[in-house]
Protein backbone atom coordinates (compact mmCIF):
# COMPACT_ATOMS: atom_id res chain seq x y z
CA UNK A 1 0.00 0.00 0.00
CA UNK A 2 0.87 3.30 -0.40
CA UNK A 3 1.24 6.49 1.63
CA UNK A 4 -1.74 8.65 2.19
CA UNK A 5 -0.94 12.18 1.50
CA UNK A 6 -2.56 14.60 3.46
CA UNK A 7 -4.42 17.41 0.80
CA UNK A 8 -5.49 20.26 3.57
CA UNK A 9 -3.36 22.98 4.04
CA UNK A 10 -2.20 22.80 7.58
CA UNK A 11 -3.25 24.97 9.90
CA UNK A 12 -1.15 28.07 11.56
CA UNK A 13 -1.18 25.88 15.50
CA UNK A 14 0.27 22.60 13.54
CA UNK A 15 3.26 24.40 11.87
CA UNK A 16 4.64 26.72 14.56
CA UNK A 17 8.00 27.37 13.51
CA UNK A 18 11.18 28.75 14.99
CA UNK A 19 10.03 32.46 14.48
CA UNK A 20 6.52 32.06 16.13
CA UNK A 21 7.44 32.82 19.32
CA UNK A 22 9.70 35.66 18.73
CA UNK A 23 6.85 37.43 17.05
CA UNK A 24 5.39 37.52 20.92
CA UNK A 25 8.68 39.15 21.76
CA UNK A 26 8.47 42.28 19.10
CA UNK A 27 5.04 42.68 20.73
CA UNK A 28 6.50 42.82 24.22
CA UNK A 29 5.09 39.27 25.57
CA UNK A 30 8.44 37.83 26.93
CA UNK A 31 8.65 34.59 28.54
CA UNK A 32 10.81 36.14 31.77
CA UNK A 33 12.93 33.40 33.67
CA UNK A 34 14.91 33.60 36.08
CA UNK A 35 18.63 33.90 36.42
CA UNK A 36 20.45 32.17 39.66
CA UNK A 37 23.99 33.24 38.48
CA UNK A 38 24.10 36.79 39.01
CA UNK A 39 21.93 37.55 42.17
CA UNK A 40 24.59 41.02 43.78
CA UNK A 41 25.45 43.80 41.81
CA UNK A 42 28.41 45.63 43.20
CA UNK A 43 27.87 49.11 41.85
CA UNK A 44 24.40 49.44 43.39
CA UNK A 45 25.37 47.36 46.00
CA UNK A 46 21.97 45.64 46.11
CA UNK A 47 20.90 42.56 45.45
CA UNK A 48 19.30 42.32 41.91
CA UNK A 49 16.99 39.70 39.64
CA UNK A 50 18.24 38.88 36.38
CA UNK A 51 15.52 37.81 33.70
CA UNK A 52 15.84 36.13 30.58
CA UNK A 53 13.41 35.73 27.89
CA UNK A 54 13.06 32.20 27.10
CA UNK A 55 12.33 32.83 23.43
CA UNK A 56 14.68 35.35 22.01
CA UNK A 57 17.39 35.47 24.39
CA UNK A 58 16.92 39.26 25.85
CA UNK A 59 17.74 39.80 29.51
CA UNK A 60 16.58 42.61 32.44
CA UNK A 61 17.48 43.32 35.86
CA UNK A 62 15.32 44.20 38.84
CA UNK A 63 16.43 45.67 41.81
CA UNK A 64 15.03 44.94 44.96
Amino acid sequence: MADILPFKRPKPADRMDAAAGKELCKSGFHKWEVLKERQFDVKLGKLVTAYRCKRCGATKTEAR
